[in-house]
């Protein structure tokens, strides 16, 4: 069955991203590309992806030559963006709008039985969460606090605790969602 995960790295204070969009302070972070939860491990089982605007534009300003996903990838947006155009690159990049459920249909069938990656933001995957559609959240913890920026997850969740260790200067840790807060759901019908 196909897994849609939220991949993402956070500070101890719960920011995936100063105020300013900055990640500088996850780039000078110590880590074994080879550990824990590691990048490449993870990105062999993604058949499809999806993000949001403001990280689309991130990776295009930071990264304007490059497009580093192979697979089917889609931006939600309400923005007029243009797809990457770098030679020798076959970006299949989709602009999408609107339900998170018909995008997520999409990404099932494009993902050829893999699974699916939420590259961010916070809103988008609670979003997904919203439609009961988000099954694992893995995430690198940094030493590291902003006191304001882009939260990890602006939703009242519950998660449980799958996995847990330490990668040089990260804890890694790996949850699957359950659903919305406890104390927030609905009193069950008698």
């Amino acid at each position: 069955m196909t897994k849609l995960t939220y991949y993402t790295a956070t500070t101890l204070d719960g920011y995936i991203a100063d105020p300013d969009d900055s990640l500088e302070w996850l780039f000078r972070q110590d880590q074994d590309e080879k550990g824990p939860l590691n990048y490449d491990e993870f990105i062999k089982d993604i058949g499809a992806i999806v993000m949001g605007a403001t990280t689309y534009e991130w990776v295009r300003a930071k990264h304007p030559d490059q497009w580093f996903y192979s697979m089917p990838s889609w931006v939600m947006t309400h923005r007029d963006l243009k797809p990457p155009v770098i030679e020798g690159v076959d970006a299949d990049v989709r602009f999408a709008s609107g339900s998170v459920r018909e995008v997520y249909d999409a990404m099932v069938a494009a993902a050829g039985g893999k699974d699916l990656w939420v590259v961010g933001g916070g809103e988008l995957v609670g979003q997904f969460a919203d439609e009961g559609l988000l099954d694992e959240v893995i995430t690198y913890i940094a030493p590291v606090t902003l006191g304001a920026g882009r939260p990890i997850l602006p939703r009242r969740l519950d998660l449980e605790l799958l996995e847990a260790t330490q990668n040089k200067a990260f804890i890694a840790a790996r949850y699957r969602y359950v659903g919305p807060l406890t104390e927030d759901r609905p009193p069950a019908a008698d």
